[in-house]
Parts: C-alpha cells; sequence; structure tokens
C-alpha cells in the first residue's frame, strides 16, 4: 500500500493541511526491481550539481523494494527532525514496513535494513550516531508533494498517517473520510508555540483521538493530563507512545492492546507505577519507561517476569523484589535499571548475568545526579560481570576506580560514564576496546588534563564521537599526528575552565563537528583570533557563550 502523510497546522483558516506528501515510489512511479549491489556505496554530501542529482535519481532507482519503502517512510518521519534510530526501528515494525522473518528476530532484521541505508549514504547519523535522518539529495526524490484535489482522490481508499502541530487551542481537525493508520501529536508547549490556552489535550480531545478505531500508531509528545478508557478500543494498536506528558496514571484497559508491541511512556513526570493488566499484554516487546532524569523510576507489578517476549525494558526500579524477576528475562536485549542501591545490586547483577543476549545496559546509582561533593556510589561493582555480547553500556554513578572488566568489553561500541568523578581519567583503561566507536564522559572525572593516552596515536582507533562535560578541565592537551583515525564529532559542555583546545586537533583532518556549551570568554576570544588555525578545517562549527550561541 503507498504512504501518505498529512501535517495538520492547526489554527490556520479552514484547517488547510500544511504539507500532503505521498512516497514516490508507492504514488504511481514504477519500482525497480534491482538489487542493492547495483547501489554507490560512497557517503553522500547534499551537493546540487547535476551529475550529483543523476547519481542520487539512479541509486535511488535501483534501490529494491525493501529499501525503497525504508527509506520513504524514514523521509517522512525524520523530516523535520532526526529520529532516534530505536525508535525507528519500532515504528517500522509496527507500521508493517518491514515483513517479519520466520526464525528471525525481526528488530534485527530491521536495524540490518536501517544500516544498509547508513553504509549507503541515504540515511545518515546525527550527532553520536543515535539518530538519523535522510539528507536532503535523497529526501526530495522519496517523497512526492501533491496537489490537494489529487490527494484526495489517491487516498481515497489507502491509509494515511496524520501528524498535527498542536497551537494551543484544543481544536481536532476535521478528518471525516480519511483511514487514518498513525497518528503523531506533538502538543504546542512542546513546539514552544501558543496562539491560546496551554492546559495541554483535554479529555474532550483525547476521545476524538481514541475514536480511531483502525489506529496502528499513536504517538502523543508533550502536554496530557489524560489518557481516556476509550484508548482500550484501539485494538489494533502496535505502538503507543505517551511521552513528555503530565499524565499520572495509566488506564486499566491498556490491557485490551493484546497486538502492542511498544509501549513508550518515557519522561512522564507524574506516572509513578503501570496497571497490573500491562504485564497480561503478551505480545509486548517493547517498554520504555522514565519519569524524568534522577531518582524517578516506575514500579512495575509483578508478574513482569512473564513477560517472555520483552526485548527492551528501561526505567525500571531493581528493588522490591523485581530483580528476582528479571532473572527468568534471559531474552531481554535493552535494559534500562534505575536507583540501584546495594540492598538489591548482587540480585540484580546476578539476573543481568544470565541476560546472554543484552546488547544494551543502563544503570544509575540511587542518587547519583548532582553531588559531585560526595556522590553515591555504585555498590558491588566489582564482582559485575556484563554478558559477553554487550554493545552499548551507560554507567552513571560514582566510582572510585574503573572496573577491571571493562577494559575487556571487546563488543563494546558506545560508553557513557555520567557523575562517577573518578579523580583520574578513565582513558588509559579504554583506549584499546577495538570497537569503541561513541564515548561520552559525563562529569566522569576530576582530572585537569583530558589524559595522555589522547596525545599520541595507537588508541581510540575506532573512536568516531567523543563528548565531554568537566567543570575540571582546564590544562590543553596535544594530539599527535595520525591520532583518532576515524574521529568525526567533538564536543566540550559545561568546561568553563577549559581555555586551549588541544594543540593538533588541526590534524584531524576527518573531523566534522565541534560543539563548545558554555565556554571560557577567553576561549571564545582565541578561537577567533591567534587559535583560529586549530578549527578552521572544521565544516560544523557551534559554541555557546551563555547566554547566546553564535558560529564561527
Amino acid at each position: 500500500m503507498p504512504y501518505f502523510n498529512c501535517t495538520e497546522e492547526i489554527g490556520k483558516p479552514d484547517s488547510v493541511p500544511e504539507e500532503l506528501l505521498g512516497s514516490k515510489s508507492q504514488a504511481g512511479v514504477v519500482r525497480s526491481t534491482s538489487a542493492a549491489d547495483g547501489v554507490s556505496s560512497s557517503r553522500v554530501t547534499d551537493s546540487t550539481g547535476e551529475s550529483s542529482q543523476e547519481t542520487f535519481k539512479s541509486n535511488y532507482a535501483k534501490l529494491p523494494d525493501y529499501l525503497k519503502s525504508c527509506l520513504d517512510y524514514s523521509s517522512i518521519v525524520s523530516k523535520r527532525h532526526p529520529v532516534e534510530i530505536g525508535k525507528l526501528v519500532r515504528l517500522l515494525l509496527a507500521e508493517g514496513v518491514i515483513q517479519d522473518k520466520p526464525g528471525d528476530i525481526m528488530e534485527v532484521v530491521a536495524a540490518n535494513v536501517v544500516k544498509e541505508l547508513i553504509d549507503l549514504g541515504m540515511l545518515r547519523e546525527v550527532d553520536d550516531g543515535s539518530e538519523v535522518e535522510v539528507p536532503a539529495s535523497y529526501l526530495h526524490l522519496s517523497i512526492l508533494k501533491l496537489e490537494k484535489q489529487d490527494y484526495v482522490a489517491k487516498t481515497a481508499n489507502s491509509p494515511v498517517r496524520l501528524a498535527i502541530r498542536d497551537d494551543g487551542r484544543d481544536i481536532f481537525p476535521n478528518v471525516e473520510g480519511r483511514l487514518i493508520r498513525s497518528l503523531f501529536i506533538i502538543t504546542a508547549e512542546r513546539r514552544g508555540y501558543s496562539s491560546g490556552s496551554t492546559g495541554g489535550l483535554s479529555r474532550a480531545y483525547m476521545r476524538n483521538v481514541c475514536g480511531m478505531r483502525f489506529l496502528l500508531v499513536l504517538d502523543l509528545d508533550g502536554k496530557i493530563v489524560y489518557l481516556p478508557d476509550e484508548v482500550g478500543d484501539l485494538i489494533h494498536l502496535r505502538y503507543l507512545g505517551v511521552v513528555n506528558s503530565d499524565v499520572d496514571e495509566l488506564p486499566r484497559t491498556l490491557g485490551n492492546l493484546q497486538k502492542l508491541q511498544t509501549l513508550d511512556i518515557r519522561m512522564c513526570g507524574k506516572l509513578s507505577k503501570l496497571p497490573i493488566e500491562v504485564v497480561h499484554i503478551q505480545q509486548l516487546r517493547h517498554l520504555l519507561m522514565s519519569k524524568s532524569i534522577g531518582d524517578c523510576e516506575i514500579r512495575v507489578p509483578e508478574g513482569i517476569g512473564k513477560m517472555v517476549n520483552l526485548h527492551t525494558l528501561s526505567g525500571i526500579y531493581g528493588g522490591d523484589g523485581i530483580a528476582r524477576e528479571l532473572s527468568a528475562l534471559t531474552q531481554i536485549r535493552h535494559l534500562g535499571v534505575k536507583r540501584v542501591s546495594e540492598d538489591h545490586a548482587g540480585e540484580l547483577f546476578a539476573a543481568i548475568e544470565k541476560m546472554e543476549n543484552l546488547e544494551s545496559l543502563s544503570l544509575e546509582a540511587e542518587g547519583c545526579f548532582f553531588e559531585e561533593t560526595s556522590p553515591a556510589l555504585f555498590p558491588e561493582l566489582d564482582a559485575f560481570s556484563p554478558p559477553p555480547l554487550l554493545q552499548e553500556f551507560y554507567l552513571q554513578g560514582g566510582l572510585i576506580e574503573i572496573p577491571i572488566w571493562l577494559a575487556s568489553m571487546e563488543n563494546l561500541t558506545r560508553l557513557a560514564l555520567s557523575f562517577s568523578y573518578l579523580s583520574e581519567s578513565p582513558t588509559s583503561a579504554l583506549q584499546f576496546l577495538p570497537k569503541l566507536k561513541h564515548l561520552n564522559l559525563w562529569q566522569a572525572y576530576k582530572a585537569k588534563q583530558i589524559g595522555k593516552e589522547f596525545r599520541s596515536a595507537g588508541g581510540f582507533s575506532a573512536l568516531e564521537t567523543l563528548k565531554i562535560a568537566s567543570e575540571f578541565l582546564v590544562e590543553r592537551t596535544e594530539i599527535a599526528t595520525g591520532a583518532f583515525p576515524r574521529f568525526r564529532s567533538l564536543s566540550f559542555s559545561c568546561c568553563s575552565s577549559l581555555v586551549f583546545l588541544p594543540e593538533g586537533l588541526q590534524n584531524i583532518s576527518t573531523l566534522q563537528e565541534l560543539y563548545l556549551g558554555s565556554m571560557h570568554p577567553d576561549l571564545a576570544r582565541r578561537l577567533k583570533g591567534e587559535d583560529n588555525y586549530k578549527i578552521k578545517h572544521i565544516p560544523k562549527l557551534e559554541f555557546c557563550l551563555s547566554p547566546r550561541n553564535f558560529i564561527l
């Protein structure tokens, strides 16, 4: 079936759709049956030259159907903002863009399709590689803008994706005659825009939403104070997102949604627990939770250990006997646990060690945020033995020293150490991890210098992105020629004492992005003057000298 997308700009005269879009490959353009092997695999830049455009057209035409469908869908989802790769995978599966293959894990199939498009340069990794967007050169090839009369004719018997950009006046658009299968709503305060009330979406508005009985995807982002019982009538729903909301309770009728694959309730600051009916949704594969940053977990009822199809479970509290239930979830691939404390750490770590398929793990120590004077230490971490397939590790909490086992995690591609407040830089223990691509050190150590390991060639051979936040960082570091052969993005945040960028930065020819947040005024002066030679080769520069951003 074709994909059609409509964006309603609420508040415009007659509520005329702002955009009427269809995918070119599925709105009348003949598909190619060529294999992907015929497509150029070089990374693309957004060139506008005639020869370049012909190359892009040729590459797009040669895509096999499964890649073209994914690219078309990605073009619509990420048109305005980059989309998290994990969310893109979950949406692709919920909307049936990628078909399930018997015997394969469908999330792996979808992730591999996304990776194929990244390798072909048709999806572009953003920032630290956790999000993607479609380059402009392919965006206009994937999306066909339709006249209103053509759009109405073509969508008569076709599913429609509807995106609503609310203006705060609580007006639900007229969708009569449209078969809405996917609904995305972003509320006024999330857009930073309002021409009326800012009370969020009303109960009447939400009941209108829940009247769309054929929805597969419902993604609500922003101020919503009430999720009605009628949401349980959306029995075809596969994806439900209620994020950044003020919802304080979920309806028990969620138990009716037996086809639900994803429940995303992150950043719902007033929500503290799940209804017991959720644990009876046997097809649920992704349960993403978190009230906010810090000690704001969501409590889950007994029985979570029976959800044998869960692949993602985040924002959970590991105490109250839940750690014991987690030991039954050996199929989990993404796990995030909050408020890890001494009373349940041993039982929790024993459960995690049984998760042989675990690829991503996030652990937050109780009381770990913003306590640099006496940070909460991670309990029993030395005795922990992480699963061998772990690729992503997020550790938030105080450390006396780096765990010995961290240096032997050969499959690790992404590591974040936050609020560790180590006395020395952890880089000596990390520099020879062979697959480490993304490193985030947020208040990870108190040393004044980044670390001597950054000065010479040989270490961090796969590193692509580095983020550092440290109020203690002062001294300059010299980088040798040949260091960081794959380095593309460097970010310094909250480094208000740093007055020199590393010498040798000008020798890293692969560096594409540099971000400096809340930097010292002397550093800003040097970068516009005598030290400009260090950064003039970098295509994307963004600096923040509070309270204003400026770009050199």
